[in-house]
Protein backbone atom coordinates (compact mmCIF):
# COMPACT_ATOMS: atom_id res chain seq x y z
CA UNK A 1 0.00 0.00 0.00
CA UNK A 2 3.00 1.92 0.75
CA UNK A 3 4.54 1.82 -2.65
CA UNK A 4 1.24 2.49 -4.17
CA UNK A 5 0.75 5.90 -2.31
CA UNK A 6 4.62 6.90 -3.42
CA UNK A 7 4.04 6.12 -7.32
CA UNK A 8 0.60 8.38 -6.97
CA UNK A 9 2.81 10.87 -5.38
CA UNK A 10 5.52 10.74 -7.82
CA UNK A 11 2.53 10.94 -10.51
CA UNK A 12 1.22 13.63 -9.31
CA UNK A 13 4.28 16.10 -8.73
CA UNK A 14 5.43 15.22 -12.24
CA UNK A 15 2.41 16.23 -13.55
CA UNK A 16 2.48 19.31 -11.71
CA UNK A 17 5.71 20.29 -12.96
CA UNK A 18 4.70 19.39 -16.47
CA UNK A 19 2.01 21.77 -16.14
CA UNK A 20 4.44 24.41 -14.90
CA UNK A 21 6.45 23.48 -17.51
CA UNK A 22 3.62 23.91 -20.42
CA UNK A 23 2.32 27.12 -18.97
CA UNK A 24 5.78 28.53 -18.69
CA UNK A 25 6.54 27.89 -22.36
CA UNK A 26 3.20 28.82 -23.38
CA UNK A 27 3.79 32.63 -21.73
CA UNK A 28 7.23 32.84 -23.12
CA UNK A 29 5.87 32.16 -26.83
CA UNK A 30 3.39 34.97 -25.66
CA UNK A 31 5.81 37.47 -24.86
CA UNK A 32 7.71 36.85 -27.93
CA UNK A 33 5.01 37.66 -30.12
CA UNK A 34 3.88 40.56 -28.17
CA UNK A 35 7.76 41.74 -28.21
CA UNK A 36 7.81 41.16 -32.29
CA UNK A 37 4.44 42.93 -33.05
CA UNK A 38 5.85 46.02 -30.56
CA UNK A 39 9.35 46.03 -33.20
CA UNK A 40 7.16 45.38 -36.16
CA UNK A 41 4.91 48.36 -35.13
CA UNK A 42 7.92 50.90 -35.17
CA UNK A 43 9.53 49.26 -38.25
CA UNK A 44 12.29 47.72 -36.05
CA UNK A 45 13.70 44.42 -36.24
CA UNK A 46 13.47 41.58 -33.50
CA UNK A 47 15.06 38.41 -32.67
CA UNK A 48 14.21 36.04 -29.73
CA UNK A 49 17.73 34.16 -30.17
CA UNK A 50 20.78 34.96 -27.87
CA UNK A 51 22.85 37.60 -28.65
CA UNK A 52 26.35 36.88 -28.31
CA UNK A 53 28.12 39.99 -28.46
CA UNK A 54 25.85 41.84 -26.55
CA UNK A 55 28.67 41.53 -23.04
CA UNK A 56 31.57 42.66 -24.75
CA UNK A 57 29.55 45.66 -26.94
CA UNK A 58 28.14 46.74 -23.62
CA UNK A 59 30.28 45.60 -20.51
CA UNK A 60 31.00 49.18 -19.70
CA UNK A 61 27.47 48.91 -17.62
CA UNK A 62 27.37 47.08 -14.55
CA UNK A 63 24.04 45.09 -15.30
CA UNK A 64 25.73 43.05 -18.06
CA UNK A 65 28.78 41.96 -15.76
CA UNK A 66 26.95 40.08 -12.81
CA UNK A 67 27.47 36.60 -12.59
CA UNK A 68 27.87 33.94 -15.14
CA UNK A 69 25.81 32.44 -18.26
CA UNK A 70 25.04 35.79 -19.32
CA UNK A 71 22.79 36.23 -22.34
CA UNK A 72 20.65 38.88 -24.06
CA UNK A 73 17.64 37.92 -26.03
CA UNK A 74 14.06 39.20 -26.83
CA UNK A 75 16.33 41.77 -28.67
CA UNK A 76 14.87 45.13 -30.39
CA UNK A 77 16.30 47.28 -32.17
CA UNK A 78 15.94 50.54 -34.46
CA UNK A 79 16.20 54.13 -34.64
CA UNK A 80 14.73 57.19 -31.76
CA UNK A 81 14.81 60.62 -32.78
CA UNK A 82 15.50 62.84 -29.95
CA UNK A 83 16.44 66.79 -30.20
CA UNK A 84 16.03 66.28 -33.73
CA UNK A 85 18.57 63.35 -34.05
CA UNK A 86 18.72 59.78 -34.72
CA UNK A 87 19.39 57.91 -31.92
CA UNK A 88 20.11 54.01 -32.55
CA UNK A 89 18.32 52.08 -29.54
CA UNK A 90 18.42 48.57 -28.39
CA UNK A 91 16.48 46.90 -25.32
CA UNK A 92 15.25 43.55 -24.26
CA UNK A 93 15.73 40.91 -21.91
CA UNK A 94 18.27 39.86 -20.42
CA UNK A 95 19.78 36.55 -17.95
CA UNK A 96 22.19 35.75 -15.63
CA UNK A 97 22.82 32.99 -13.09
CA UNK A 98 24.82 33.52 -9.57
CA UNK A 99 26.09 30.21 -7.99
CA UNK A 100 26.75 30.26 -4.45
CA UNK A 101 28.42 27.61 -1.90
CA UNK A 102 27.87 27.00 2.03
CA UNK A 103 30.19 24.29 2.43
CA UNK A 104 27.42 21.51 1.84
CA UNK A 105 25.46 22.19 -1.20
CA UNK A 106 25.89 24.57 -4.44
CA UNK A 107 22.96 26.61 -5.12
CA UNK A 108 22.77 28.90 -8.36
CA UNK A 109 19.73 31.61 -9.13
CA UNK A 110 18.67 32.47 -12.42
CA UNK A 111 18.12 36.18 -12.63
CA UNK A 112 15.97 37.83 -15.87
CA UNK A 113 15.64 41.60 -16.28
CA UNK A 114 14.65 44.14 -19.15
CA UNK A 115 16.62 46.94 -20.16
CA UNK A 116 16.87 49.51 -23.06
CA UNK A 117 20.25 51.20 -24.06
CA UNK A 118 20.36 54.09 -26.37
CA UNK A 119 23.03 55.15 -27.99
CA UNK A 120 24.09 59.18 -28.10
CA UNK A 121 24.82 61.04 -31.38
CA UNK A 122 27.73 62.90 -29.45
CA UNK A 123 30.71 60.69 -28.84
CA UNK A 124 32.47 63.19 -26.33
CA UNK A 125 30.03 62.95 -23.73
CA UNK A 126 30.94 62.60 -20.98
CA UNK A 127 30.19 59.90 -18.46
CA UNK A 128 27.35 60.51 -15.97
CA UNK A 129 25.65 58.41 -13.25
CA UNK A 130 22.38 59.09 -11.34
CA UNK A 131 20.46 57.24 -9.33
CA UNK A 132 18.24 57.12 -5.98
CA UNK A 133 20.59 57.30 -3.29
CA UNK A 134 20.82 54.62 -0.42
CA UNK A 135 22.35 53.69 3.28
CA UNK A 136 25.93 53.18 1.24
CA UNK A 137 25.72 56.10 -0.72
CA UNK A 138 25.08 57.83 2.74
CA UNK A 139 27.75 56.01 4.10
CA UNK A 140 30.46 56.55 1.27
CA UNK A 141 29.43 60.12 1.46
CA UNK A 142 30.11 60.57 5.15
CA UNK A 143 34.04 59.50 4.93
CA UNK A 144 34.03 61.14 1.76
CA UNK A 145 33.56 59.31 -1.50
CA UNK A 146 33.06 61.54 -4.36
CA UNK A 147 29.17 62.22 -4.86
CA UNK A 148 28.26 65.56 -6.63
CA UNK A 149 25.65 67.80 -4.30
CA UNK A 150 23.68 70.58 -5.83
CA UNK A 151 21.98 73.67 -4.78
CA UNK A 152 18.86 71.85 -3.83
CA UNK A 153 19.48 69.73 -0.49
CA UNK A 154 16.07 67.89 -1.69
CA UNK A 155 17.49 66.50 -4.68
CA UNK A 156 20.92 65.79 -3.19
CA UNK A 157 19.53 64.07 -0.54
CA UNK A 158 17.51 61.90 -2.23
CA UNK A 159 19.78 61.15 -5.67
CA UNK A 160 23.54 60.31 -6.22
CA UNK A 161 25.32 61.69 -8.72
CA UNK A 162 29.09 61.10 -10.21
CA UNK A 163 30.40 62.09 -13.32
CA UNK A 164 33.72 62.46 -15.18
CA UNK A 165 32.92 65.95 -15.88
CA UNK A 166 31.64 67.52 -13.04
CA UNK A 167 31.38 71.05 -14.64
CA UNK A 168 29.09 68.85 -17.47
CA UNK A 169 26.43 66.75 -14.58
CA UNK A 170 26.26 70.64 -13.47
CA UNK A 171 25.14 71.98 -16.59
CA UNK A 172 22.98 68.85 -17.50
CA UNK A 173 21.05 68.69 -14.37
CA UNK A 174 18.95 72.22 -13.86
CA UNK A 175 16.29 73.08 -11.80
CA UNK A 176 14.08 71.69 -14.33
CA UNK A 177 15.94 68.11 -14.22
CA UNK A 178 15.61 68.16 -10.87
CA UNK A 179 12.05 68.55 -10.46
CA UNK A 180 12.04 65.90 -13.63
CA UNK A 181 13.77 63.41 -11.63
CA UNK A 182 11.80 63.77 -8.61
CA UNK A 183 8.87 63.64 -9.78
CA UNK A 184 9.37 60.21 -11.56
CA UNK A 185 9.39 56.82 -10.55
CA UNK A 186 13.03 55.81 -8.98
CA UNK A 187 15.31 54.77 -11.94
CA UNK A 188 19.17 54.59 -12.37
CA UNK A 189 20.65 56.45 -15.43
CA UNK A 190 24.00 55.04 -16.24
CA UNK A 191 25.45 57.03 -19.45
CA UNK A 192 28.45 55.62 -20.18
CA UNK A 193 30.71 55.46 -23.96
CA UNK A 194 28.18 58.07 -25.44
CA UNK A 195 25.27 55.51 -24.11
CA UNK A 196 22.49 55.46 -21.94
CA UNK A 197 21.36 52.25 -19.52
CA UNK A 198 18.07 52.10 -18.14
CA UNK A 199 16.66 48.97 -15.78
CA UNK A 200 15.37 48.54 -12.91
CA UNK A 201 17.59 45.40 -12.21
CA UNK A 202 15.01 42.98 -11.14
CA UNK A 203 12.46 42.42 -13.03
CA UNK A 204 11.53 41.71 -16.45
CA UNK A 205 9.31 44.45 -18.12
CA UNK A 206 6.27 43.81 -19.30
CA UNK A 207 5.48 44.25 -23.12
CA UNK A 208 3.56 47.97 -22.48
CA UNK A 209 6.28 49.09 -20.43
CA UNK A 210 9.18 49.64 -22.89
CA UNK A 211 7.88 52.38 -24.79
CA UNK A 212 6.72 54.70 -21.79
CA UNK A 213 10.35 53.80 -20.66
CA UNK A 214 12.07 54.83 -23.96
CA UNK A 215 9.62 58.06 -23.71
CA UNK A 216 10.77 58.90 -20.09
CA UNK A 217 15.20 58.72 -21.59
CA UNK A 218 13.98 60.54 -24.47
CA UNK A 219 12.29 63.37 -22.20
CA UNK A 220 15.38 63.27 -20.14
CA UNK A 221 17.39 64.09 -23.31
CA UNK A 222 15.39 67.09 -23.77
CA UNK A 223 15.97 68.79 -20.45
CA UNK A 224 19.76 68.89 -21.91
CA UNK A 225 19.80 72.46 -22.22
CA UNK A 226 20.86 74.13 -25.51
CA UNK A 227 24.03 75.17 -24.98
CA UNK A 228 25.19 71.66 -23.81
CA UNK A 229 24.02 70.12 -26.83
CA UNK A 230 25.70 72.77 -29.04
CA UNK A 231 29.24 72.21 -26.98
CA UNK A 232 29.13 68.78 -27.62
CA UNK A 233 28.19 69.16 -31.43
CA UNK A 234 31.53 71.59 -31.42
CA UNK A 235 33.61 68.77 -30.11
CA UNK A 236 32.67 66.94 -32.95
CA UNK A 237 33.30 69.39 -35.64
Amino acid sequence: MEGVVIAFVVIVVIAVAGVAIYYSHKAEQERIAALRALAWSKGWNFDPESDSRHDEQYNCFSTFQQGHSRRAYNTITGEHTVNGKPHPVKMGDYLYKVTSHNGKTTTTTTYRLSYLIIHLPYLTVPNLQIRPENLFDKIGAAIGFDDIDFESAEFSRKFMVKSTDKRFAYDVITPKMMEFLMASPKRSIDQERAMICITNGTRRWKTHEFMPELDWISEFLQLWPEHVLRQLEERMA
